[in-house]
């Protein structure tokens, strides 16, 4: 059925606009698709496809592989931004397991951020989440870029969770027994009531981590 509803070329009245719009759709059902597969994802925004990339895609002959092209190439420029999203972004998929802190053994949410930390950055962080919430500089959440720290508390106390941000709404985390290292959205109804808040790991952190300490 897709084949038939792309070849739209011998069709009256449909122009190259026309033929843009309907693969347009065709590629909105096929995200659609994708987000179901995964189960719903409360707070999802509507603005993921934005009107730069409408307007890319409406001009391209293939809408939907430049709607992907895109998309891959925003994640790709902000991992080679940021060494620290770019570590953590390595080690989507692997198991869940408490006290572990390395990809061989699998990750907590504590084990991954140190871990990743450490190799990104060469800053040694504390093992748990509740002392990592006393480093480097609150932020508030109107505030927060990619690469902070995020905490939330899902143990019943504060910060006994902690991921890192990706900007958009998403964060990166270990999340529980049985569980990967993956992505998910701070607007989800769960996480949106748990979270407490965000610890930025400033230059003068980084500069002590190294043996430069900031005058």
């Amino acid at each position: 059925m897709l084949r038939h509803l792309i070849r739209t070329d011998d069709t009256p009245g449909f122009g190259p606009a026309g033929r843009g719009l309907g693969l347009l759709a065709i590629a909105a059902c096929v995200l659609l698709a994708g987000c179901a597969s995964q189960g719903p994802r409360p707070g999802a925004d509507a603005g993921a496809l934005d009107s730069q990339d409408l307007a890319w895609a409406t001009s391209s002959d293939d809408p939907i592989g430049t709607l992907v092209t895109r998309k891959l190439s925003r994640e790709r420029q902000q991992a080679i931004a940021d060494p620290l999203i770019s570590e953590a972004l390595d080690q989507l998929g692997v198991r869940y397991r408490y006290g572990g802190s390395s990809p061989d053994t699998g990750f907590d949410c504590s084990g991954l951020v140190a871990y990743t930390a450490e190799r990104a950055l060469g800053l040694k962080l504390p093992r748990n989440s509740s002392a990592m919430a006393l480093m480097g500089t609150a932020i508030d959440k109107q505030q927060l870029q990619p690469g902070d720290l995020v905490f939330f508390n899902t143990l019943g106390r504060r910060y006994s969770h902690v991921g890192i941000y990706l900007g958009e709404n998403r964060f990166v985390h270990s999340p529980s027994a049985g569980g990967v290292v993956r992505i998910e959205k701070m607007t989800m109804a769960y996480w949106a009531k748990r979270y407490n808040g965000a610890r930025r790991l400033d230059g003068g952190l980084l500069a002590s981590a190294h043996g430069n300490p900031a005058q």
